[in-house]
């Protein structure tokens, strides 16, 4: 190639790089435009028109004459908060970012919804609910964020419910042919045309953190009891920000209509598959907002939990939830024509009519397109319906299930895929078999020439293991802010009985036609509204507390996990499995008022201009506070206690902490230290002594160590000899 040549190809090469690059600056998309708190008396219809207005001009100033502004803004957010959303080229919102009202902008991501006997076992059952203040509780209101709700199912129905509480400033926006009632006190819809659930997943959650009861509910009859609410007497708000998706320019239009409308707890099950900085997150930036009405939000870990670092919500002033099993398992057996009995995982509600059918390898009857390792998989199309019709196929994948569905088969066994102890709803007699008892099965296989089996429908178990956090449940340690530790807690959240929408797919499986009222469903999403459900539950006992007392509460009472069957320990369940009956007696709670989320805030790097921007106060000065990560003194009043140190180095790390007493008025607490070998843990002073209820009393905590290896886990309980509260030390 000449030199002319080479010329005229650095031209041409310029020419289609800078189309490119024009082209991705001109394309928009809808960006957030985070603008912090309302100015100070802006509440009123005519103060929200006036920000509308003001959104309306700063986008006029960045985008062309000839774009139409109605068409470019999304939405304002103006009830509880201050920003809108727009549609924005790259260029538009790097403008914006410069503007002096602006916090934070950031593309408006589409984020995923993280998908009975539960209640018992975390011992609210029937008979402690009814006796509790139905009068307080029947005034909470717990608002969903999810894909909306099915308003006819019995979980919502308004039987003996009093009037809608004088408090409540919401509406009942459900689209054509939705009605609200005295239990569903509320709804709305965004990216849609109706509140109707459609997926079953905010079905599944709004009854779970506040269904009625409603008796034999049942998949199939499977997990069969009653079904029912950690709040029974509770209304539902339903905000519908999931279609498919679920934008973050709805998830906080939500927001800022359900803390105006008058929500007492928020449930949230939705998340991203990696956490990001706060002020660039929906549901961190609206939690915020929320907790400085006294509004507590739950929200969801994040199911991808099979490493460390990948739990989702970060924030402090969101409570986190894991995802634990439960005392009830549902287990599919197999039965093989030697007489043996497996145990697998399936909600399979499919009966085989007879006692035997042939058993199959699907190497054995696959196509003539497809090589063994293709078979034996049962991947796509390598199924020959001719030899699996009738018979039972064994695959080597679980993703096999379609195919053996497709293909026609009766059945089919499968070996587990990423998440091995849990049962999912399957489209077809199946079960789901750990490796060593796969390889029983394949080894009948071989042993004859009529292998023969039965696939038998679910049935439920007793699980005396657990609670046992799930593989998939997101863990810790958290990767936005160190200090903190994430999950706060846990929650039974792995193969849950509740309402669903009639209208929604049970399964992915396109061939499964299914409909039904009730389903299983495993997930942290499902962990959410237990969570919510049993803050509800709380706060109709303690009307008047806050949502860090609330949370605290739930934290320090939980049920301590053994950490032998952990090897992520409390990053895989913060303090521990949920206890709503102990959280309405702590003893102490930790208050983290907002001061404290500022000196963090502060702490960690944010500027003072951008914190002044989220509370909407001009005397915020962070040049007091030092760096957290640089002298290991954390006086952020959290109810753990969390410090990330350097490895293979001496350590010394100090937590000051303050409590409130809302136990007894005259009370003295002793503390108590379940040390570690690897580090040494003081208390001063070690005893609280307490002449008054709310009284508050402060003290130290000195962890030291000469090298730090991996992780130091450890615990502070405070004891007045009628309650426990313990928090978690972690040093890692």
């Amino acid at each position: 190639m000449d030199k002319l040549q080479c010329f005229f190809l650095f031209i041409i090469c310029n020419l289609i790089c800078r189309c490119l690059s024009d082209a991705t600056d001109d394309k928009r998309q809808v960006y957030v435009v985070y603008m912090g708190a309302l100015p100070e008396g802006y509440h009123s219809l005519y103060h929200s028109n006036k920000l509308q207005e003001h959104h309306a001009k700063m986008l006029q100033d960045v985008v062309p004459r000839d774009t139409s502004l109605t068409k470019a803004l999304v939405t304002s957010y103006k009830r509880s908060f201050n920003g809108f959303a727009a549609y924005l080229t790259n260029q538009e919102q790097q403008k914006l970012a410069s503007h002096e009202d602006v916090v934070s902008i950031f593309p408006s991501r589409t984020l995923w919804p993280q998908t009975t006997r539960s209640w018992d076992f975390i011992g609210l059952n029937e008979n402690v609910i009814r006796n509790s203040n139905t009068d307080s509780s029947s005034n909470i209101v717990i608002g969903v964020l999810d894909s909306g709700i099915w308003p006819e199912s019995e979980s919502f129905n308004d039987q003996g419910f009093g009037p809608v509480p004088q408090k409540w400033r919401g509406v009942c926006n459900g689209g054509t042919n939705f009605t609200c009632n005295k239990k569903l006190i509320g709804a709305r819809f965004y990216s849609s045309d109706t509140a109707r659930d459609t997926i079953g997943h905010g079905t599944h959650t709004a009854s779970t953190a506040a269904g009625n009861y409603v008796k034999d509910a049942s998949f199939y009859g499977i997990a069969q009891g009653t079904a029912r609410g950690g709040a029974p007497s509770a209304r539902i708000a339903a905000y519908k920000v999931c279609q498919g998706g679920c934008r973050e320019a709805d998830i906080l239009a939500a927001f800022d209509d359900a803390i105006a409308d008058g929500v007492d707890v928020i449930t949230i099950s939705l998340g991203s598959s990696v956490a990001v900085d706060v002020i660039y997150d929906s549901i961190s930036i609206g939690s915020l907002h929320a907790m400085e009405k006294g509004i507590l939000t739950v929200h969801s870990a994040g199911n991808n939990g099979f490493s460390p670092g990948t739990v989702i919500s970060v924030a402090p002033w969101l409570m986190t939830v894991g995802a634990s099993s439960i005392d009830r398992g549902i287990v599919a057996k197999v039965v093989l024509g030697n007489g043996k009995t497996i145990s697998g995982k399936a909600v399979n509600s499919f009966k085989m009519k007879g006692t035997e059918f042939p058993l199959v390898y699907g190497k054995d009857v696959r196509t003539g397109d497809c090589d063994e390792l293709a078979g034996s998989l049962c991947s796509t199309d390598c199924l020959n319906s001719s030899l699996v019709s009738g018979k039972i196929v064994l695959c080597d994948s679980n993703s096999g299930i379609e195919e053996a569905l497709n293909a026609g088969a009766l059945g089919t066994i499968v070996k587990p895929g990423q998440v091995p102890d849990v049962s999912f709803v399957v489209p077809m007699s199946a079960s789901v078999l750990i490796a060593s008892d796969f390889e029983l099965v394949k080894s009948y296989i071989n042993s004859t020439e009529e292998a023969k089996a039965i696939v038998s429908t679910s049935e439920s178990m007793k699980n005396s293991d657990a609670p046992v956090v799930a593989s998939f449940s997101s863990k810790g340690p958290n990767p936005i802010i160190s200090s903190i530790l994430k999950p706060d807690i846990t929650a039974p959240g792995v193969e849950i009985l509740a309402a669903y929408s009639p209208a929604a797919p049970v399964t992915d499986y396109l061939k499964d036609k299914r409909s039904v009222e009730y389903s299983v469903l495993s997930g942290t999403s499902m962990s959410s509204p237990h969570a919510a459900g049993a803050a509800a539950y709380v706060k109709s006992a303690h009307p008047d507390w806050s949502p860090s007392a609330i949370k605290s509460a739930l934290m320090t009472t939980a049920w301590r996990m053994d950490p032998t069957r952990h090897k992520d320990a409390e990053f895989s369940y913060g303090s521990g499995h949920i206890n709503p009956i102990n959280a309405t007696n702590p003893g102490l709670v930790y208050e983290t008022s907002r001061e404290d989320y500022i000196k963090l805030l502060c702490s960690i790097g944010y500027s003072a201009e951008s914190i002044r921007q989220l509370f909407k106060d001009n005397s915020i000065d962070c040049s007091k506070f030092k760096k957290v990560d640089s002298t290991n003194k954390d006086d952020f009043n959290y109810p753990s206690m969390t410090v990330k140190v350097a490895e293979g180095a001496p350590f010394s790390a100090t937590f000051s902490r303050t409590v409130t007493n809302v136990g007894l008025a005259n009370s003295t607490y002793t503390a108590a230290v379940d040390k570690s070998s690897d580090c040494n843990i003081t208390v001063d002073p070690q005893t609280l002594s307490f002449k008054q209820l709310n009284e508050k009393q402060s003290f130290v905590v000195t962890v030291k160590g000469d090298r730090m290896k991996s992780m130091v886990s450890a615990s502070l309980v405070w004891s007045d000899g009628i309650h426990l509260v313990r928090s978690p030390i972690v040093v890692y």
